[in-house]
């Protein structure tokens, strides 16, 4: 089975990492191709053997992308075009069917109640992703959060399947090593107690409700933030105003190098070494398509808070051990915070004492959702159940 991925974007991001662990363990011959941006999580899909072209396209409205993105189509004789966020999504539809292929599946990354990929879900950007949507033949939801929310839009539930984000849970196992040599190059102290947060530094992440709850524990807190992103200056400007910014770091983006050397703490870029550099996860977030930093941060045995998180709320009740639920705002998490940071004190500095990895984190394993997504594959292979309008 040849797949053609097709995605808006290769720079760092939840929807761009995602795809770089499917294509390691989809038993299918795949390449990607990015509208723009071949960024940092391009050069590692190149690294691990799959070949990634980037049209370079100039904005939303670049329309002379199409014939080229068909001309590639065609010439790849793909059995599956499989497109990934918005903008990836209505051309790749559109140039798929030119191309006459029709097994074409979706993936929806990133739908919230008000907002998708960071714009406000209007009329007008509904009815196009609807006219999109029936250009394909399966749109797969992250989460079952998600599929309600296609479903509430119009999409028939036929043409809907979830199939949840998954993780490597073996890669986010505790390192103690790991966490000693992660504090010393970002400048945490051994015995402080450490709140991180992962995830593009947007307005949607809300990490401002951190820092404001930052601000009102004491002063042995530490913030972690991870990830980058448009909003990386506000916050570094709010931390100086709410008298915090020597207590509070930011790693930069992750990847797969490691910890550096050398003090620069931009260099700390390996995800596991950074949660293991962790007390706790929390995520201010109050809409969130699944929740993927999360799922990994309980994969490092850490507990977590979060505001949405629709990989938790699908889990069995009995089963979502070492994280809870908490109001986006920055009394909420501080009142929480400071009873997890009162226990911290209390029993002691044993940084390995939270390292026990909840079982349902195995719901998640990424195994088992890039089987699933194969079970895709072949159902749009073999037709839909009713055509989709040409």
């Amino acid at each position: 089975m040849r797949v053609l991925h097709v995605i808006t974007g290769l720079g760092m991001g939840g929807a761009e990492q995602q795809l770089r662990l499917l294509l390691r363990h989809v038993p299918a011959a795949c390449d990607v191709l990015t509208l723009t941006d071949a960024g940092s999580v391009a050069r590692g899909i190149t690294a691990d053997g799959t070949r990634v072209t980037d049209l370079g396209m100039a904005g939303n409205r670049d329309v002379a992308v199409l014939p080229r993105l068909v001309r590639l189509i065609r010439a790849g004789r793909y059995d599956v075009v499989h497109t990934h966020l918005y903008r990836a999504c209505l051309y790749g539809r559109i140039a798929a069917r030119i191309a006459g292929v029709r097994a074409v599946v979706a993936t929806e990354h990133s739908l919230g109640d008000s907002q998708m990929e960071g714009r406000a879900l209007t009329s007008g950007v509904r009815a196009l992703y609807l006219a999109g949507e029936r250009l394909g033949r399966m749109t797969v939801a992250v989460s079952p959060a998600v599929g309600t929310r296609l479903h509430q839009w119009g999409v028939p539930r036929r043409r809907i399947r979830v199939v949840p984000n998954g993780i490597d849970v073996d890669r986010f196992a505790f390192d103690p090593a790991a966490r000693a040599a992660a504090r010393t190059q970002l400048g945490l102290p051994g015995d402080a107690f450490v709140i991180g947060g992962v995830g593009r530094l947007t307005d949607g992440k809300r990490f401002d409700v951190l820092l404001r709850a930052a601000a009102l524990l004491p002063a042995d807190v530490r913030v972690l933030l991870v990830g980058a992103g448009p909003r990386e200056r506000d916050l570094r400007l709010l931390a100086a105003r709410l008298g915090i910014a020597e207590r509070v770091r930011f790693a930069g983006e992750t990847g797969e190098e490691g910890v550096g050397a050398g003090g620069d703490v931009r260099a700390a870029a390996h995800l596991p070494s950074l949660f293991a550099a962790m007390d706790v996860l929390a995520s201010p977030s109050p809409e969130e398509a699944f929740g993927l930093a999360l799922m990994e941060g309980l994969a490092s045995g850490l507990p977590a808070l979060y505001s949405s998180c629709p990989a938790v709320d699908a889990l069995p009740a009995g089963e979502r051990t070492d994280s809870a639920h908490c109001a986006s705002d920055p009394e909420s998490f501080a009142r929480a915070l400071h009873g997890l940071h009162r226990l911290h004190r209390r029993d002691g500095y044993r940084p390995t004492r939270h390292r026990a990895v909840p079982a349902a984190v195995r719901h998640y394993d990424i195994t088992r959702s890039a089987g699933r997504l194969m079970d895709v594959y072949a159902s749009v292979l073999a037709g839909p159940n009713q055509e989709v309008n040409p």
